[in-house]
């Protein structure tokens, strides 16, 4: 198979022109040897330690719902380990140094020690799988959350991408998605409820021993990716615009990636903790690493990718919301429609209209839904505010007709807007040039 690499052409030099100006970022301080030497002076074994206690405490110490809600939990990342671990190879093919080769090459070891500490804890604590990866990935496959099995096939997909496309900008996609979302936003805060509760009730040493250590891990690789991201968006001006686009991409299913059965919240509020505090961990975790890199939400291209003013865990809450009410990630059964629904669901589109739509005047977009229970709503944008609300208004710049399962479900990336176009499921009604100010306002990323 052909690799597609970077361009060598007059213009792609210019392209890749550096994006900071020279500023100095937080991943300056950071450097590749520095994270290598890390790695060597951090060695620990996942095959020495000794879970006899653990097992009794298992068995013993914790309620029945307690070993079930953790099962539920360490299923998650025992699932992410494993999937990482076979996925890392063409980030160090596509790395264009070798200090960034030779270092993930120590995080592909990392991620398999990690997936060894999940599949010894799952078979020897918990009784499941016969000792091998394979069985216990089989036994902990049905625990997986929608948001879990979406994002990691985004991860096969990627590591697929990257094989036959080694640019700086999918690299740049690649690193946001591996070491941003995975790590710091995903990982990262349940790591943290896991550890605390554990030094909290003195319970299940050696797993508590091993967690700390694959924290430790976790924050070399999160600390080699914003150096990296950073590194690569001075030198490609294509990099920002790549990273926008991947997190548009899937920070929608990040929502229900902390989803028990029947988003039952006893499975995290037994370890001491909420939905909301959990998830506003890792929307402050992406945040923080995404400032660290010189890439601020608020900074990249496009549409808003995290909801502006609101705090971290507001964010998550919102997200929760609409992954509950079937509007973002995968829907399970038809999509709410009570009006607060609806309302969310157009309180959130304002949310998202890009600030940098280049609209000279006020602009209204009417949603006249063919459903008889569901209301006709307005969007109203006007220079850098958007404002929707219920009814009709009486001459709007563009009229679009739909069924509200149909709209939703483009809102949700699950139903290509031009295929509802062409299919007649989505029609346009008044100005065909208010077609082209939606567009505008509501760019494809």
């Amino acid at each position: 198979m052909a690799i597609a690499t970077e361009s060598t052409s007059p213009a792609d030099a210019e392209v890749r022109a550096g994006t900071h100006d020279g500023a100095t970022l937080a991943a300056d301080a950071i450097s590749y040897d520095d994270l290598y030497a890390r790695w060597e002076r951090g060695h620990w074994s996942a095959t020495e330690l000794d879970f006899t206690e653990d097992a009794r405490q298992w068995r013993e110490q914790l309620t029945d719902f307690e070993r079930t809600a953790a099962l539920w939990n360490y299923a998650q990342f025992f699932w992410g380990e494993d999937s990482v671990a076979d996925n890392l190879s063409p980030y160090i093919d596509a790395a264009p140094l070798p200090e960034q080769k030779y270092f993930l090459a120590t995080q592909q070891a990392d991620e398999a020690r990690h997936a060894v500490f999940f599949k010894r804890f799952v078979q020897e604590v918990c009784g499941l799988g016969d000792g091998s990866v394979a069985s216990g990935l089989a036994a902990i496959k049905p625990q997986l959350t929608p948001g879990i099995r979406t994002i990691f096939k985004r991860l096969d997909r990627m590591a697929d991408e990257l094989r036959v496309n080694r640019s700086r900008p999918q690299l740049a996609a690649g690193v946001t998605l591996y070491h941003f979302v995975v790590e710091a936003a995903l990982a990262h805060p349940g790591q943290h409820m896991i550890s605390e509760y554990l030094e909290r009730r003195e319970i299940l040493p050696a797993f508590t021993a091993g967690m700390r250590n694959v924290a430790l891990d976790e924050q070399r690789h999160i600390g080699f990716g914003v150096k990296l991201l950073a590194d690569l968006a001075r030198e490609d001006t294509r990099v920002p615009a790549a990273v926008a686009r991947l997190l548009h991409e899937v920070l929608q299913h990040t929502g229900q990636v902390l989803m028990p059965p029947g988003w039952d919240e006893r499975y995290v509020s037994c370890f001491g903790y909420t939905f909301d505090q959990v998830g506003g961990m890792g929307a402050s975790s992406l945040v923080a690493r995404l400032k660290a890199a010189g890439l601020a939400p608020e900074q990249l291209p496009g549409p808003p990718v995290m909801f502006a003013g609101f705090t971290p865990e507001e964010v998550a809450r919102r997200g929760r919301e609409l992954a509950m009410a079937g509007i973002t990630g995968v829907r399970e059964g038809p999509t709410k429609r009570d009006p607060e629904t609806v309302a969310l669901l157009f309180n959130t589109m304002a949310l998202t209209v890009d600030p940098k739509h280049g609209l000279s005047r006020p602009t209204t977009f009417q949603y006249e839904f063919v459903d008889p229970d569901i209301a006709t709503w307005h969007l109203t944008v006007d220079n850098g505010t958007a404002v929707a609300a219920e009814g009709p208004v009486a001459a709007p710049a563009l009229r679009l007709a739909v069924a509200y399962q149909d709209y939703v479900d483009i809102i949700g990336r699950r139903l290509d807007p031009r295929r509802a176009l062409v299919t007649g499921r989505l029609r346009i009604r008044g100005n065909p040039l208010g077609l082209k100010k939606l567009v505008k306002v509501f760019p494809q990323p």
